[in-house]
């Protein structure tokens, strides 16, 4: 009796990390292909650009938009509501809050020491310079006009607190609208009723669909990253890395150290977890933080990674991550610090030990507050470089290579995410333990 082979279509799929690697590889290759050989100015490639590669790219990214502010919103109600209490919620929030500071201030101080001891500012060619500050002096004035309009101080705190939480999620005011979700949240904790309930099950319902219609969106995911990556490579090769090698070496070097070293310590020390089985295991979440330059956009995917493959309880890891896509952005903070002091070596700006404290105190907080979007952290590098006296309208000199840093310290910032959700549950799991032997 012969026994039957298993049928192509019964074989395992692809994981979608693989396809979104082949993607990427495919994207790069590609587009340094036609940028050698055709040159980014040629006619055809900038209408292949324009109207099929990078509205593909943008479609897929306003598709996952769509749907973040319902997925946050009852991602986070839901994981509040299934704590339980309000003491479990307090443990988890104080826990996350704290990691969050310290690990946020020791990404600023690794980026500010690099970038005072390598200086990569002072060795940028001055006429390249000039020429890369026309080309994005358009830009760059936006941006420094939209860093006016940050909120400041005690505005800053006044704006967590939406007075319309419909105006704040059309604004895409993510820290107001988890702030209605933490309220909701809470009230349904401290709420025990039937209609209470009823409530929370709509919710949860609410959350089932969102991760449902993206899990659909994901699937394009691959497409996209093809067409991320042929529009960089495409449109500015490797030239742009090299005119700023030392600047893009230092945040990538920066970011890398504190990738490899400080979530290796925090994971074994503070959760007793493996680095390595870690790592493996978010290999999907950071090849769709890499592609996307989101956490925002990443955070279905890094959700359903920290349930199906790390093991986190979904109620802390829903709290933890959907907190993090705003409030936890380590990689942001760090590219934040070094970019500041780049461009005051730039400018010939002496900042002192006391100038570079406020700088760091401030990227923590710009690191709690940016936008988890592409390109989400420049109106505070604006706003930073005017605090302490460095000509805001520099960021044009950065503009050519954001995309890509973007690209790397997103992928930090989730990888911080889900470190966090990783140490705090292991923190939970143990006070649960303690209370139940007591």
């Amino acid at each position: 009796m012969s026994v039957p082979t298993p049928s192509a279509s019964a074989r395992e799929p692809l994981p979608l990390h693989w396809k979104m690697a082949i993607g990427f590889t495919l994207g790069l290759s590609l587009g340094l292909f036609v940028y050698y050989s055709a040159g980014s100015d040629a006619g055809w490639v900038q209408a292949l650009t324009k109207y099929v590669t990078q509205p593909a790219g943008q479609l897929f990214l306003r598709l996952i938009f769509m749907l973040v502010i319902p997925l946050l919103f009852s991602a986070l109600v839901v994981g509040i509501a299934e704590m339980g209490d309000i003491r479990s919620l307090g443990r988890v929030g104080w826990r996350t809050l704290l990691y969050t500071v310290l690990v946020s201030g020791i990404a600023v101080v690794i980026g500010l020491v690099l970038v005072n001891w390598l200086e990569p500012g002072a060795g940028v060619d001055p006429a390249v310079a000039q020429q890369m500050l026309d080309e994005g002096s358009e830009r760059a004035s936006a941006i420094v006009r939209s860093s006016v309009d940050q909120p400041t101080g005690i505005d800053m705190v006044l704006a967590i607190v939406p007075d319309n939480v419909i105006r704040a999620a059309a604004d895409n005011a993510i820290l107001a609208v988890m702030f209605f979700a933490l309220m909701v949240g809470i009230g349904l904790v401290m709420t025990k009723s039937p209609a209470a309930a009823t409530l929370q099950g709509t919710i949860e319902g609410l959350f089932e669909v969102s991760m449902t219609l993206i899990g659909l969106v994901i699937r394009l995911a691959p497409y996209a990253v093809f067409c991320f990556m042929f529009n960089l490579a495409a449109l500015f090769g490797w030239d742009l890395l090299v005119r700023l090698g030392s600047y893009v070496m230092v945040v990538v070097l920066a970011l890398a150290l504190h990738m490899l070293v400080v979530y290796s310590l925090l994971l074994k020390l503070a959760g007793g977890y493996s680095p390595i089985a870690f790592f493996k295991g978010i290999q999907e979440a950071m090849v769709m933080a890499f592609s996307t330059a989101s956490s925002n956009a990443t955070l279905p995917t890094a959700l359903r990674v920290a349930e199906e493959r790390l093991g986190l309880p979904r109620q802390i890891s829903r709290f933890v991550l959907t907190v993090g896509a705003t409030a936890n952005q380590n990689g942001t903070a760090l590219f934040e610090g070094v970019t500041v002091l780049f461009l005051a070596q730039f400018f010939g700006v002496e900042l002192s030990l006391s100038q570079q404290i406020i700088v760091m105190f401030v990227c923590i907080l710009g690191g709690i507050g940016t936008a988890g979007v592409p390109a989400g952290s420049l109106p505070v590098v604006a706003l930073i470089c005017a605090m302490v006296g460095v000509p805001p309208e520099g960021i044009g000199l950065i503009l050519g290579v954001d995309r890509f840093l973007d690209m790397c310290r997103t992928t930090l910032n989730v990888t911080g995410d889900l470190a966090i959700a990783t140490v705090v549950s292991r923190g939970e799991i143990a006070a649960a333990g303690s209370l139940e032997a007591a």
